[in-house]
């Protein structure tokens, strides 16, 4: 069973909240994981679309631009991918680079897949000041984008994309240059659905794979770089590390649980991210070892707010979710 847990306590703040990620007994198949070390044969001496031919690390492009290998840009982590500096040598304003996986999810009897990845997007120096969009996209093994999670180098505001032809809406989350985030997306192909989170915070819910029909398989997963101005582009990069893929055989996408305020009598607001439609058990607990049902709701439109009116009687609360069975 796959769990969201939080937790608050009496503090000099109102409310301060943690989330522990996800704990489950059920078996994962690694579809593809990488640290970019040199013990899996990444050569700082290549580009990443470069690198000598071995079974594990042969990555592959669409355009020109920079990318490569980077040693300790997240500290203690070794070695790192990048996409994005060096300007491309031709007209495209679109460069990405991409490890092919060719998983067939529903075939496997693994609908659920999930994504993760360290990143970091750093802006363009001081003498250029030209800024560039930098995206995750997700296709399916005929080329077809499924959908872009995209980050917006002049509002610097999280966007995505379906493949409806509609262009780019705003999660209303914002994120700051030169910090590190823990992108997760997370992929049920049984329902075509997908949703994300950064730094265990929700960004995108529920939202379908495909609305065009294409076929519901696992092609790539790319880092993109979106050049504003082809004739401009900005010396702004992209690094990332744990680049990871795997896949189990849920048949829903894990809740996800997110504490939005503490009101004046004591009581906890949360707020529930889930499938639509399915039912979910909150659970709350003092120590971490007696877990107590507090509510059943039902996520009719992928979101539920709930207010636990008892937190006010507990110095510290632990609360986790799971899909009622």
């Amino acid at each position: 069973m796959k769990y969201a847990i939080l937790r608050w306590r009496y503090a000099v703040v109102l409310l301060a909240a943690l989330c522990l990620g996800y704990r489950s007994t059920i078996a994962q198949t690694t579809v593809f994981s990488t640290g970019f070390e040199l013990s899996e044969g990444y050569d700082q001496g290549f580009t990443l679309v470069g690198q000598p031919s071995t079974s594990t690390n042969v990555w592959v492009s669409f355009g020109s631009g920079g990318n490569g290998i980077l040693t300790n840009f997240f500290e203690g982590q070794g070695q790192q991918g990048f996409i994005g500096f060096n300007p491309p040598t031709d007209t495209n304003d679109v460069f990405s680079v991409w490890k092919p996986l060719n998983f067939v999810p529903l075939t496997n009897d693994l609908p659920g897949v999930t994504f993760s990845v360290l990143m970091q997007i750093d802006p363009s120096s001081s003498t250029n000041h030209n800024h560039d969009d930098f995206r995750w996209s997700v296709y399916n093994s005929e080329g077809k984008r499924f959908f872009s999670l995209d980050f917006d180098g002049v509002t610097k505001t999280v966007n995505y994309g379906l493949d409806d032809g509609l262009g780019l809406f705003s999660t209303g989350t914002g994120f700051d240059k030169s910090q590190p985030y823990d992108l997760v997306i997370t992929m049920n192909f049984k329902r075509n659905l997908w949703s994300a989170t950064l730094n265990g915070l929700p960004v995108v819910n529920a939202k379908p794979i495909t609305t065009a029909g294409s076929a519901l398989d696992l092609g790539d997963i790319d880092a993109v770089w979106v050049i504003r101005a082809p004739d401009a582009p900005g010396d702004n990069y992209m690094f990332f590390d744990n680049y990871r893929v795997v896949a189990d055989p849920v048949s829903s996408i894990p809740p996800t649980l997110q504490i939005v305020s503490r009101l004046p009598n004591g009581a906890s607001v949360l707020q529930l991210y889930g499938e639509p439609g399915l039912d979910y058990t909150i659970e709350a607990s003092s120590d971490l070892v007696s877990w107590t049902a507090v509510k059943v709701v039902n996520a009719t439109d992928g979101v539920v707010d709930y207010v636990d009116t008892t937190a006010a009687n507990f110095n510290l609360r632990f609360y986790r979710a799971r899909q009622t069975q």
